[in-house]
């Protein structure tokens, strides 16, 4: 049986990135999350922030540990399966992954160990700055990281030096390689992201304490701030998220018109749902706003946009993937902020922890913020096809020709049985440390008498704790 190695490659890379995109985004929202509560505790001297500094750091530590492992597999597939894309663009591309580990990796690394055994060795203000500078070099990595990206998706500063099998492109100007036209609406899309799933990974076992009466003090608290900060990113997710698709209007007009089915150039549709069709030139099943997209893209409903049809039939993305991952992350985007904005109101209410059915919501809804990012990437990515790097390296130019399909399926079972592992090891690992729980608050004999006479009342008099 022939296999063909362009498509195993694409698969393989598919599945090791995106396998290894559950951690990063979760390093980077529970970094955030970490520094509010750990400045919390500085400034109210509450022992109950430092528990629960104490009890997220170990998450964080499992979760970064997991993504550094999982990270490492891609940059040899450049090399394994993508010879030739690395030959013509490396210069440019390992740039970014080189300043990545400078200013990023080592910035973190150096600072994780006093982060995490640090707590009663280091003064408070120093635990405090090590865990800043944790939470920034998770910031800064995710930057060189979509710098990189980004350049793939609009290139810029960069000449074509050789010709032929020599040819290579040479950074020109660094900063313009890096403020490349797509970076900063994405970096500031993939920041957004990170901040919703670490706010609702919060929110889920936050709310799986409440509901089993557990840790009820630790768990209120948490909750109330991972909601704010999942609420304040759910809601920026439309801002940046209409930047981002603004500028691929821009830059990528075959990507935005596949991203709605729009073939005609015209008048352009917002469609809810549908399902495109390339033979048919339209969505079929399709209810959408007529006009949506051209008053986003161009604030006139009756505006022009670019259609598929202006575009050669080889140079379409798959029209059908792109279109329902892109409009079902835009569904999750807006579930997040209905589910937000109705539990900041019963908490106004002070009703929100009464409401065990929204409660046992919460425990699962972190499944959609982590499906969320990962179709972002699939629309991203995929909408980019065929080009690996946009209008000047088509991807199958760029696997590696000495690669037969054969190795790849071997690669991909070696790497699916590891991943399957590693997998295993995390969610046991994660889930001793949940059911294990924050460490017991140390309060004075007379504070921790009158801790449970409080908690005993308000078992008592609010069901929604109190059950186990």
């Amino acid at each position: 049986m022939a296999f063909d190695p362009l498509l195993l490659s694409r698969i393989q890379f598919a599945f090791t990135i995106m396998f290894h995109y559950l951690f990063p985004p979760l390093t980077i929202g529970l970094g955030i999350i970490m520094v509010g509560i750990e400045g919390m505790y500085l400034k109210t001297k509450d022992p109950q922030y430092e528990a629960m500094a104490k009890f997220w750091t170990k998450i964080f530590a499992i979760n970064f540990a997991m993504g550094v492992a999982t990270g490492i597999v891609m940059e040899f597939e450049f090399g394994t399966n993508w010879a030739a894309y690395s030959r013509y663009v490396g210069d440019v591309f390992g740039s970014a992954l080189a300043a990545e580990g400078v200013f990023a990796f080592f910035l973190e690394s150096g600072f994780l160990a006093v982060l995490v055994f640090g707590w009663d060795k280091v003064s408070p203000r120093m635990h405090f700055f090590s865990t800043v500078m944790v939470a920034l070099g998770s910031i800064f990595s995710s930057i060189w990281i979509v710098v990189a990206n980004s350049w793939m998706q609009t290139p810029a500063g960069y000449q074509i030096v050789g010709e032929g099998l020599t040819a290579r492109a040479e950074i020109t100007s660094f900063w313009a390689m890096v403020f490349n036209p797509s970076s900063v609406p994405r970096l500031l899309h993939v920041w957004v992201g990170a901040l919703i799933l670490g706010g609702f990974f919060v929110l889920s076992i936050s709310a799986f304490y409440i509901l089993k009466g557990k840790h009820l003090d630790f768990a209120t608290k948490t909750f109330k701030v991972a909601l704010v900060l999942a609420t304040a990113g759910s809601l920026l997710a439309l801002t940046t998220g209409h930047f981002q698709a603004d500028n691929v209007a821009r830059h990528q007009p075959a990507k935005l018109a596949a991203y709605e089915g729009h073939y005609q150039t015209g008048p352009a549709t917002l469609y809810l749902f549908g399902l495109p069709s390339n033979e048919e030139q339209t969505v079929r099943y399709g209810v959408g706003l007529p006009g949506g997209l051209s008053f986003l893209v161009h604030w006139n409903f009756t505006e022009p946009v670019t259609g598929l049809t202006e575009f050669p039939p080889d140079d379409w993305p798959n029209v059908q993937v792109i279109f329902q991952t892109y409009h079902l992350m835009v569904a999750l985007g807006m579930g997040f902020i209905g589910l937000t904005l109705l539990a900041c109101f019963l908490w106004w209410r002070g009703l929100l922890f009464e409401q065990r059915w929204l409660l046992w919501i919460f425990v699962f809804a972190v499944v959609g913020p982590y499906l969320a990012n990962e179709l972002g990437w699939v629309s991203a990515e995929m909408g980019r096809q065929p080009w690996i790097v946009y209008g000047m390296l088509r991807t199958n130019q760029a696997v590696s020709e000495s690669v037969t399909g054969g190795m790849v399926v071997s690669s991909i079972v070696m790497f699916g049985l590891i991943y399957l592992l590693l997998f295993a090891v995390w969610v046991y690992v994660l889930n001793s440390k949940i059911q294990h729980g924050p460490e017991p608050v140390s309060l004075p004999p007379a504070a921790t008498t009158f801790d449970n006479l409080v908690t005993a009342a308000v078992s008592r008099s609010k069901p929604g704790l109190g059950d186990s």
